[in-house]
């Protein structure tokens, strides 16, 4: 049997690589209106950011995590010697713990500036069993704003969020959003070690990982899917009888801004998100249709200690991710359009054989005007050359005969409307050439 690709992973072939080049570009756009400037951070880091900042009470960290080894250090470690931190690599399961290390490392906070407001987008890993809208190989976009600790940040972030999946095609009736305070470092301890204590009052109906949760994160049970810890934890003690003063305040001007911007959500008090950095605010949109028990498609929240753990200066932080094959799915069950046709200005079509030489010279005449350009590479007749020109979505179709040659023209038709008419080919060399020297040339321009 041929080598096939790992399990988990997808080959995007070209229609799904122009709908993640589509996705990418809509979110840059988006978020770059509310003034986030890209960032590109390594594929893999130190595996104690990941153990640091995402906590290891998490399945991310003690179950998913793919290590990174290199050859030498593979033989040390079969030799049962320890790696250095520095050797000790994974790959990344998650954007934000990347994205604040380089915010902390690069000095980008600066006392008394507006706060960092970064952008990214790329592939992450979890080594989690495959399944529908859940790869080992993932691709996400998300924001990170670090040094603003105000409710705006955090309103403003989840309205973005919103605005981004209407702009993709899914509409706002077909989400559900769900928000929730997790409160902060005065108040959750104590909340903390109420769940905990609820927990073992109910041990033998717990599962032994929920039991083990109780010991690191209780919190973390909330997401159990097992029917037996749902049932106990629904009657589980709730975090906004717990809020202190400071966290309720700061929920309910979260909830009063997005009242104002007409964004409707529901509060769920037992949403806990899935990573131990989340501190207050934490949000997550879901949908109901195409997407089976995986329904969520973006969340985050507010991470204030975040950047300490990572043994950075205090800075408080807010984000979130978007995963793309996720969203592709609700997309695509909103009867949203997620195919993203081919482009291509010109086809140059030569009608006899001994003219593809003055047909490969126009095409290049094309390309360097900065206009897309493609001819037949396969000596077709012209006839399956036109019908080529429109399944590669061809907007003209440029036929380059003997007659029209030496009478010094250019047979163009456009494909959508099936129009033809001559263009005095030196005139249009003229335009191309100007093109190449400058600006980029258009279809219309073309045409004259």
């Amino acid at each position: 049997m041929a080598i096939q690709r790992p399990i988990g992973t997808e080959d995007l072939l070209p229609d799904d690589a122009r709908f993640k080049e589509h996705f990418i570009h809509t979110a840059y756009r988006v978020f770059g209106r509310y003034g986030y400037a890209p960032i590109e951070t390594p594929l893999f880091e130190q595996t104690d950011l990941f153990v640091r900042g995402i906590g290891t009470a998490t399945d991310v960290v003690s179950k998913e995590m793919f290590t990174v080894v290199s050859g030498g250090n593979l033989t040390k470690l079969v030799a049962g010697e320890d790696l250095p931190a520095k050797s000790r690599l994974s790959l990344r399961p998650e954007g934000t713990a990347g994205v604040v290390r380089a915010i902390a490392q690069n000095g980008l906070i600066v006392p008394g500036g507006a706060p960092v407001k970064l952008m990214y987008a790329g592939p992450m890993f979890r080594a989690e069993r495959p399944q529908k809208g859940r790869l080992r190989e993932f691709n996400q976009v998300g924001v990170e704003c670090l040094g603003a600790e105000d409710p705006t940040v955090d309103a403003e972030g989840i309205i973005m969020v919103m605005r981004f999946f209407e702009e993709m095609g899914i509409p706002r009736e077909s989400m559900r959003l769900l928000i929730n305070s997790m409160g902060d470092e005065n108040c959750r301890p104590a909340y903390r070690d109420a769940v905990k204590k609820y927990i073992f009052a109910h041990a033998e109906d717990m599962c032994d990982e929920c039991l083990h949760r109780a010991e690191v994160n209780p919190l973390r049970a909330f997401d159990c899917k097992k029917e037996g810890c749902k049932r106990v934890m629904a009657g589980a003690p709730l975090i906004p009888d717990w809020l202190c003063d400071d966290c309720k305040a700061h929920y309910e001007q979260v909830k009063a801004l997005l009242d104002a911007a007409g964004i409707a959500y529901v509060e769920d008090p037992t949403l806990v998100r899935g990573l131990d950095y989340y501190t207050r605010t934490v949000f997550e949109v879901q949908v109901d249709n195409g997407m089976g028990s995986q329904n969520a498609i973006g969340g985050g929240g507010r991470y204030d200690k975040l950047m300490e753990e990572i043994g950075g200066k205090p800075a408080p932080g807010f984000g979130f991710a978007l995963g793309l094959e996720r969203c592709k799915l609700a997309i695509e069950a909103a009867g949203a359009q997620t195919s993203v046709p081919a482009t291509l200005d010109v086809y140059v079509a030569a009608v006899e054989d001994d003219l593809r030489p003055e047909a490969f010279r126009f095409l290049q005449q094309l390309r360097d005007a900065g206009l897309s350009a493609e001819m037949d590479h396969q000596s077709r007749s012209l006839k399956s050359q036109l019908k080529q020109a429109n399944k590669q979505g061809a907007r003209l179709a440029a036929i380059l005969g003997p007659d029209e040659l030496a009478a010094g023209k250019l047979h163009v038709r456009d494909m959508a409307s099936h129009d033809e008419r001559d263009l005095d080919l030196a005139a249009v060399r003229a335009y191309l050439d100007a093109c190449a020297a400058g600006a980029t040339g258009t279809v219309e321009g073309l045409l004259g």
